[in-house]
């Protein structure tokens, strides 16, 4: 522990900057803790605090605007590839778009606070095409937002965090230990729930092959598209005949979908 400090000491804002710029990136290295350690630091008067900022906010817009272009370039398949590797992808991918589709750029002045969005809400901008000046505005000042709020924390329990850190240190490998085993028992949690409720939908599931034959042996189903109108606007085609409209349009739409025959719902 003592080591961390010294070289925080010695190259705090180069740490910071590449710490925040791995996690922001994707990679698994939670940013906070540097922050924190960051801003009692600064509160020690051992770094500055407006350089501690400054070097977090601009790895955060750095790494925001890699990705923004890969998904102007990469199209809504590289939103669908972030999500795969989290444990709900198929919350994940639903749960970026309502968050953009409601609060626009918006969004981005709190994606970093939620666990998720904060790495697909910067290639979504790309998909959906917001101006650059725009997305470069409000992920700036949303890095910014994040940023000073751990930072600010780690500025004002100051004391108490060097008193944590000096409990973390008589832990010693302890204290590596059982985070490592709560880290485990909370990825093995999320997986068993997700493998129980995917046992619980696959009955009312049909492949796609499945159903082009039944659709081409002239069975009478109603197909209903029910994409996000990101997804839709991004890949517009369309099974023919079926009916496209959001999960939020269900309500007033209903009526549009016939009682009297098999529906096959679809989305992204």
């Amino acid at each position: 522990m003592d080591g961390i400090i010294d070289v925080l000491v010695r190259h705090g804002y180069l740490v910071v900057f590449g710490w925040v710029l791995a996690e922001q990136i994707g990679l698994p290295l939670p940013a906070v803790p540097f922050l924190l350690a960051g801003g009692a630091l600064a509160g020690n008067g051992r770094l500055s605090l407006a350089l501690v900022l400054a070097a977090a906010a601009l790895a955060s817009l750095v790494s925001d605007s890699i990705w923004y272009w890969i998904g102007r370039v990469g199209g809504g398949r590289v939103l669908r590839w972030l999500c795969r590797i989290f444990l709900e992808p198929d919350s994940c991918v639903r749960r970026t778009q309502d968050a953009f589709g409601r609060y626009g750029a918006r969004s981005l002045l709190f994606a970093k606070f939620v666990p998720g969005y904060n790495t697909a809400a910067p290639p979504l901008a790309g998909i959906v095409r917001m101006p650059l000046l725009e997305f470069l505005v409000f992920t700036g000042l949303g890095g910014v937002i994040w940023a000073g709020t751990f930072v600010g924390l780690g500025w004002l329990f100051s004391s108490q965090l060097e008193l944590a850190a000096s409990y973390a240190t008589r832990l010693g490998s302890w204290l590596i230990v059982l985070l490592a085993i709560a880290l485990g028992a909370y990825i093995a949690w999320k997986f068993i729930a997700r493998q129980r409720f995917l046992r619980k939908i696959r009955i009312a599931r049909i492949t796609p092959a499945e159903l082009k034959t039944r659709l081409d042996a002239g069975e009478d189903m109603m197909v209903v598209d029910l994409r996000h109108r990101v997804d839709f606007e991004t890949e517009p085609s369309i099974i023919p005949g079926a009916l496209h409209l959001t999960t939020e349009e269900l309500e007033a739409r209903h009526l549009e979908i016939p009682r009297d025959r098999e529906i096959v719902l679809y989305c992204t």
